[in-house]
């Protein structure tokens, strides 16, 4: 029997589907939308009985509205912790940075979660802060990351504060700094913000990056410098939420 994780996320919504005989899986993804339910009905349109692991901010609105489905739910922090040291069991630290949070995890060498911090409290070092950024200075978002690698001098912005960091952008770009720049100090600030929470937690090498912002070149290449090397991307770095939760589904 497959059995079905879904991480329902504040931008996107994945799905893994878990064949417990092969140990084969599939994944796919639709945008949460402002309808996150729709999205994950379209989801669960083929559910046909299997069990179903709900993770991530919307995981009640599963667990609530698909009574009809064998559906429980845990913890973000367990779902990644789970699928990472599946497809990386030498990780010791995970860094999740998503939509909306920011998580930081260390595991044992059994993958068991032994601390953790979460940023949730704003958008402040969050892929929301980019996606806020980028659309201020006009650059595409998924393009923003490569932009940032272009530039040629480093400036400072000081603040997380999404508002905050828009005024002092501004401020730079009155003063005729060049916007890739800019947006080289915004993902520094990003950056910064997640080696303190490293730190806090304690975090051991090797460490996975995941969550969307894992797609992002530049953070990507400053956390790998930061840490000299040891930061390990999987090909699908936001998936691994819904992997974890489907793992959880299918044994102990």
């Amino acid at each position: 029997m497959a059995v079905i994780g879904i991480d329902i996320g504040s931008r996107s919504i994945e799905r893994v589907v878990w064949d417990q005989a092969t140990g084969a899986w599939t994944w796919d993804k639709v945008p949460t939308t402002f309808d996150p339910l729709t999205q994950c009905r379209k989801l669960l349109a083929d559910a046909d009985g299997c069990p179903v692991v709900a993770t991530g901010y919307g995981r009640a609105l599963v667990a609530e509205h698909f009574a009809e489905l064998s559906v429980r739910t845990i913890t973000e922090i367990q779902a990644y912790a789970r699928g990472v040291h599946h497809l990386v069991p030498e990780a010791r630290t995970v860094v999740d940075i998503g939509g909306q949070d920011t998580k930081v995890i260390a595991l044992s060498p059994q993958g068991a979660v032994v601390k953790f911090e979460m940023n949730d409290r704003c958008a402040a070092g969050t892929g929301k802060f980019l996606e806020f950024m980028a659309t201020s200075l006009q650059i595409p978002l998924d393009s923003f990351g490569d932009f940032a690698l272009e530039a040629d001098k480093q400036v400072a912005i000081n603040s997380m504060c999404t508002v905050f960091a828009e005024s002092e952008a501004t401020s730079l770009m009155a003063r005729g700094e060049r916007p890739q720049n800019i947006a080289m100090a915004l993902h520094r600030a990003i950056v910064r913000r997640t080696l303190a929470m490293l730190r806090r937690v304690g975090g051991e090498s090797p460490v996975v990056f995941a969550g969307g912002v894992a797609h992002n070149r530049c953070v990507c290449r400053l956390l790998s410098e930061a840490l000299g090397g040891d930061v390990i991307v999987p090909p699908d770095p936001d998936v691994l939420g819904a992997l974890g939760a489907a793992l959880a589904g299918a044994g102990p």
